[in-house]
């Protein structure tokens, strides 16, 4: 076995104890659904993996219905300290089932193990444990003495991080008081009906927390109903749009968490060897499928050269190949979709007169795949310098100057996140508070923690996750 080669290291999936069918999850039980089922399949080998309900029109008003019922019945009378215990207690399922969940995550989504496992399970369990801290202190998120939950939010999420953005939005809506309708990404619904089945164990009140299953016309539906108070997404900016849309003229509270194109600036005295991991870190990490991803890369020009060469040498160490092995860096692209639009405009990138590199990677038969690739030469105008690729595609474009480097990173209709690599802090201050962005991250990239509040600008959409905002978001003064 020659330097760099491994020998395969697969997690088993014995550990998941799949169901051949799965139906909506209403009122505390799994039901049928009355639209056309539909297969899940593994992104890596395009096998099956389950056969998953479809929810109509009526599914959704029994959704809707029940969690008005537990809204109005359970859950807004019962304390914040109660309902604390059972945040708690999902927070600790989720720790005893987290190879479970890891290995659905990684089987369904295609993302490696390494990151399922050591990434989005243990930020689930947090989150869910952070807001289980903050149901009996409502009075202290900033709205005043006994603020209200809003009544029942629809959720839809989307899958990039299944089960991470589940708890995203989950664990504060219902450390708020909120009743629950929650629609997964149709080609990533299962870690959420496995997750079903932990708020059975944790004996969560029925009607309480109701996971219904569909593509886009089940989450329209979701969005237009009427007895929804609150909306909350995950997602493209253009489906964000159009919930803006519709609930434009309602009562209705949004929550919107677009796309984004952001900048990973590297200036001249940077720590290179950390910088050249958070650059790696911030657009590799599953496989580019990251809203806040590091997708352009900014690098002074006195240092650009050197910043590719190592960058590419880096590239050449990385794992592509199937996400159950615990050596993948880079697992399967999560849909044929997902792939054709980042050949298209990878294919674009070329075309416009940017220089293509790809790292030299087997490429499996079967599945949806496609190797780490770098830009350079790249303009402003270019395509893959403007739309978001979402992908492990890299744009690299070079700046002279701070102002140069601040003027070009905030030259992009998102605003959602942003790097800055320097060991002079007074210039990473100095230039982060002229940069349009929500997040901003200091020699490093892509770190998430429940009491950060998260959001963007723009068409990156607009209020924010986590944290006492994340909280705020699901409440209303006792006044309002």
């Amino acid at each position: 076995m020659s330097f760099l080669e491994y020998a395969p290291a697969p997690e088993s999936k014995a550990v998941l104890n799949l169901k051949d069918s799965y139906g909506l999850f209403i009122d505390g039980e799994f039901v049928d659904g009355s639209g056309a089922s539909f297969t899940t399949i593994s992104p890596a080998d395009e096998s099956r993996i389950a056969e998953i309900a479809t929810a109509n029109d009526a599914d959704i008003d029994r959704a809707v219905a029940a969690a008005r019922r537990a809204y109005d019945k359970t859950w807004s009378k019962m304390s914040g300290r109660d309902r604390g215990k059972y945040l708690f207690r999902i927070a600790r399922l989720v720790q005893e089932r987290a190879r479970e969940l890891a290995v659905a995550e990684s089987l369904d989504n295609g993302k490696p193990i390494k990151e399922s496992r050591d990434v989005d399970v243990p930020l689930v369990a947090s989150w869910f444990f952070y807001y289980a801290g903050w149901a009996d202190k409502l009075d202290h998120a900033g709205l005043g003495a006994n603020p209200r939950a809003l009544g029942v939010a629809g959720q839809i999420i989307p899958w990039n991080f299944p089960l991470l953005m589940l708890a995203w939005k989950l664990a504060p809506a219902l450390a708020a008081g909120n009743t629950i309708v929650l629609k997964p990404a149709e080609t990533t619904p299962l870690t959420a009906l496995i997750f079903a089945e932990i708020l059975q164990q944790a004996d969560l009140p029925a009607g309480v927390v109701n996971i219904v299953t569909g593509a886009g016309a089940t989450g329209a539906t979701l969005v237009r109903h009427p007895d929804v108070d609150k909306v909350a997404f995950t997602g493209s900016t253009g489906v964000g749009r159009d919930i803006a849309r519709a609930v434009a003229g309602t009562d209705k509270r949004v929550t919107l968490e677009l796309g984004g194109k952001a900048a990973n600036i590297v200036f001249d005295d940077a720590p290179i060897d950390q910088a050249i991991e958070g650059i790696v870190n911030g657009i590799f990490f599953n496989q580019g499928h990251v809203c806040c991803a590091g997708s352009r890369l900014l690098v002074q020009e006195s240092i650009h050269d050197e910043v590719i060469d190592r960058l590419k040498n880096r590239l050449s160490t990385l794992r592509l190949g199937d996400p159950l092995d615990k050596n993948t860096d880079i697992g399967a692209i999560n849909s044929a979709a997902q792939l054709a639009r980042i050949r298209e405009l990878s294919d674009i990138g070329e075309a416009e007169g940017a220089e293509r590199w790809t790292a030299d990677c087997a490429i499996p038969d079967k599945g949806f795949w496609f190797a780490p690739t770098i830009f350079t030469g790249v303009e402003a105008s270019h395509r893959i310098a403007r739309d978001e690729v979402f992908g492990p595609v890299l744009s690299v474009l070079t700046f002279r100057t701070p102002a140069e480097a601040i003027a070009k990173a905030n030259n992009t209709p998102y605003g959602l996140s942003a790097g800055i690599w320097s060991d002079k802090g007074s210039r990473i201050l100095a230039v982060a508070d002229r940069l349009r962005a929500g997040v901003i991250w200091a020699n490093t990239f892509n770190r998430f923690d429940p009491s950060s509040p998260f959001g963007g600008y723009k068409e990156s959409g607009y209020g924010r996750e986590g944290g006492r905002q994340g909280l705020t978001a699901y409440l209303k003064g006792a006044s309002a």
